[in-house]
């Protein structure tokens, strides 16, 4: 099967990507959009004519992007609301907030630990929010979304990954590390594989509906993420640069593969997909090394077997019944 392509490429920024489209009368909601890639993200959007949500924990920081954004656009339908991914009374309260259709939802918050850290309910704190929060933000916006595709012929998720997917699969077995030793590089990878996982089986569940996902990632762009980073992922992100692995991005140019999975037509009704710089990823074998095949996905990040199971446990810990899914 051949790879979906666009004119877009590493170079490109979120700007590029929407240059010449009209998106007024789409919503959308940028998850973790108060800083670096999300609020380029929402930036882009907001220029193009989108109604934009900034979904963010703290909404005083969201406060100042929403001006920010306004301020360089000229965008008057810019909206905050509190969210927290690791917190699950927080997450119902977003989506029961939600009024009518939902055309985008981009799935960008993420956090980085250096030590072990836990939710509330003893889950491994980087799974708990860049995964299980996600999921249960989809799962409670599903009807909004669906009611936008009706609307508009589409909706779209777009799931932020990253090539640390590579680093691990889903450990199935010991998802939280209660009986491994911690490390938080493998604890994140499999937070990152979950975040490509989900896209996969969204896209299967959903698609009927209206609904595609696609995972992204968005490069290396220094953000607020590192300043947690151990000095183990430091140097492995140091030797990561010295050999090629990536080079560092603009937060726009980080932003533009979200966009191209967001508002490019090759991905309208297409899900399940990878991308990588603009277009479809190529595949690589689960023992595939990283140094050289920075730009790929592992098999085991779009396994439908894996992303089927992902879906069953992460009902099951969120305490959703089947029939929600």
């Amino acid at each position: 099967m051949r790879l979906i392509t666009t004119r877009f490429d590493a170079g490109s920024t979120a700007d590029d990507v929407v240059a010449g489209l009209d998106l007024s009368g789409v919503r959308a909601v940028v998850t973790g959009a108060s800083s670096g890639i999300g609020v380029e993200t929402a930036r882009s959007l907001a220029r193009a004519g989108a109604e934009v949500t900034l979904a963010v924990r703290n909404t005083e920081a969201g406060a100042r992007a929403a001006e920010d954004i306004a301020a360089s656009t000229g965008a008057g339908n810019v909206h905050v609301s509190a969210l927290d991914l690791v917190d699950r009374s927080s997450i119902a309260g977003f989506a029961g907030r939600w009024t009518g259709p939902l055309h985008l939802l981009i799935n960008n918050a993420g956090v980085v630990v250096s030590r072990l850290s836990r939710s509330p309910e003893g889950w491994e704190l980087q799974f708990a929010t860049n995964h299980l929060g996600h999921f249960a933000l989809s799962l409670g916006l599903h009807d909004a979304l669906a009611a936008g595709a009706r609307e508009r012929g589409e909706a779209r998720i777009v799931s932020v990954s990253s090539t640390a997917h590579m680093r691990s699969p889903i450990v199935f077995d010991d998802l939280h590390f209660e009986r491994r030793e911690y490390d938080p590089q493998a604890a994140y990878a499999q937070s990152k594989t979950a975040n490509a996982l989900f896209a996969v089986e969204a896209t299967r569940r959903w698609q009927a509906d209206g609904i595609v996902a696609n995972a992204v990632n968005p490069g290396g762009v220094a953000t607020g993420l590192q300043r947690d980073f151990t000095p183990q992922q430091l140097a492995y992100l140091a030797a990561a640069e010295a050999s090629g692995a990536f080079v560092w991005k603009t937060a726009q140019q980080g932003a533009a593969t979200t966009l191209v999975a967001a508002v490019a037509p090759e991905f309208g009704h297409t899900g399940g997909h990878y991308l990588d710089d603009g277009r479809e990823a190529y595949t690589v074998a689960d023992d595939a090394d990283l140094f050289g095949n920075s730009h790929g996905v592992k098999q085991w990040a779009l396994d439908p077997g894996a992303a089927r199971r992902l879906w069953t446990v992460s009902l099951d810990l969120i305490d959703r019944p089947p029939s929600a899914g």
